[in-house]
């Protein structure tokens, strides 16, 4: 019985995920998650409080992934790291339904601001601000690094091609430069 309660768990998250990645936050209401689900109503509230719960958990997954994804990336303060963790992201973004649904939460389920991606966001100009040069430079190069990764992703949003490793590392390649000479 409790296979099959974790069976249930684990389709409602992913029905969620799948009408979050593959169309817009307003799909994520009771009916669609559940007839995406294959379940009743009953069993979403058997798992969940509320959709914004179950939304929670999806927002929690995606930042595991993220958190993985940063922790390979960013694991040396380099100056290619931000690069490498855009590339990384971007990859995830079109080939994970669970990045591209989570970062377009908040941690409450809701999507309303701050997201997951605001959350990456700080966490690439965190990892600027700590590597070398001086002050002045850090903050332009974290604002540049933040402003290519956040373009990257939400230009993906309506053309995949953006999240491409290829785009992103001829898009890194020009400013790479920058960071190592700094």
């Amino acid at each position: 019985m409790q296979k099959r309660s974790q069976t249930t768990r684990e389709a409602l998250v992913r029905a969620a995920v799948e009408l979050i990645a593959n169309g817009r936050f307003a799909d994520t209401g009771l009916v669609n998650i559940c007839k995406t689900a294959g379940v009743s109503r009953g069993a979403l509230y058997h798992h969940f409080l509320s959709i914004a719960e179950l939304l929670a958990e999806v927002h929690t997954q995606a930042r595991d992934r993220v958190d993985e994804l940063a922790e390979h990336s960013l694991v040396e303060a380099r100056a290619d790291a931000p690069a490498r963790f855009s590339v990384a992201l971007g990859k995830a973004l079109a080939e994970e339904q669970l990045v591209r649904a989570g970062l377009q939460l908040a941690a409450d389920g809701t999507d309303n601001p701050p997201w997951l991606q605001d959350e990456v966001l700080v966490r690439v100009r965190d990892q600027v601000l700590a590597v070398g040069a001086d002050e002045l430079d850090r903050q332009v190069l974290a604002d540049l690094a933040v402003v290519v990764t956040a373009g990257l992703v939400s230009l993906g949003y309506t053309d995949t091609a953006w999240w491409s490793p290829e785009h992103a590392e001829r898009i890194w390649g020009v400013l790479l430069p920058l960071f190592t000479r700094a």
